[in-house]
């Protein structure tokens, strides 16, 4: 089953959902969704109602393995059930979706231009918890902000460290060094980031493969060598704050680059609406991201 999975994410057509809104950015995630934090009182209803909105979208029949190749899940809702089912199970046997999961927690402060990722204390028991349930890989996200090659080169080695780690359990760490789409360097930086990542990538082992969750480029067809490289497995893209409309249109520019949207994917879908409301408006972003991520380029 896991070669099965892995060959759906090489080769198959179509894009991950980013369903792993945590923590801090929930409560945005539901104001977006039409709930404002009067909807719950506790950190704990929060999770609940978060957790309905992905229920409501995975279940959804325009959510399925024809155009979602794979889901990238938060801890909290790796944990939980959906229909009956552990998520991760429910997203691969009922829906042919290769799950994933977030094990990052968060963001440290600037320095040198970029936020590195906090300490991941028990990363190991999360990552064996993850193989049973059924995951066949992770996400983790640091923050660029400026062209500071110090800081990109710390943002990159950390992301190539840990994802060993993450290798060495048997799974396949999504790597997602983003620049921040708003930064006054972000050109400049894209080009320090490929020439670190192109570097990290001589220590993974032959045989070993990672993914890269990159920000959309500036130059089309920009990180077409890290498409191309052989211990790359995919490149996919955030949406990193662009519209759904603009985040689509970079995207179909870069050939072999396929989307894993969050707020892009979810635009436009409400708690208020009704199921069929909600079922075309969620067919609606699906196919239009899906058709940005099959693009020639």
């Amino acid at each position: 089953m896991h070669e099965e999975q892995i060959e759906k994410i090489q080769q198959g057509h179509g894009f991950i959902a980013a369903l792993d809104q945590s923590g801090g950015s929930t409560p945005k995630a539901l104001l977006t969704y039409g709930l404002a934090e009067d909807a719950f009182s506790n950190e704990d209803e929060m999770f609940d109602i978060i957790h309905e909105m992905r229920t409501r979208i995975v279940t959804s029949e325009s959510f399925d393995g024809d155009r979602v190749i794979g889901a990238i899940l938060f801890e909290n809702t790796m944990d939980r059930d959906i229909a009956g089912r552990g998520s991760a199970e429910y997203l691969w046997e009922v829906k042919g979706v290769v799950p994933f999961l977030k094990v990052d927690k968060g963001l440290a402060e600037e320095v040198d231009g970029v936020q590195l990722m906090n300490p991941i204390p028990g990363l190991d028991e999360l990552l064996n918890r993850a193989l049973d349930k059924g995951v066949v890989g992770t996400k983790m996200r640091s923050v660029i902000k400026l062209a500071n090659p110090v800081g990109i080169d710390a943002v990159v080695a950390q992301q190539f460290e840990i994802g060993r780690q993450i290798l060495a359990v048997g799974l396949v760490p999504i790597l997602e060094p983003e620049i921040d789409i708003h930064s006054p360097e972000k050109a400049e930086a894209e080009a320090l980031l490929k020439t670190a990542i192109l570097r990290n990538l001589e220590g993974i082992g032959e045989g070993d493969r990672i993914m890269l969750k990159l920000t959309l480029p500036d130059e089309p067809g920009f990180y077409s060598e890290l498409v191309e490289h052989r211990k790359v497995l995919r490149v996919v893209a955030l949406s990193g704050g662009y519209s759904r409309d603009d985040a689509n249109a970079r995207l179909a520019s870069n050939r072999g680059v396929v989307a894993s949207f969050s707020r892009a994917l979810t635009e436009g879908l409400t708690a208020q609406q009704s199921d069929d409301e909600f079922d075309r408006a969620l067919d609606e972003a699906i196919e239009s991201i899906f058709q940005a991520s099959v693009a020639p380029g």
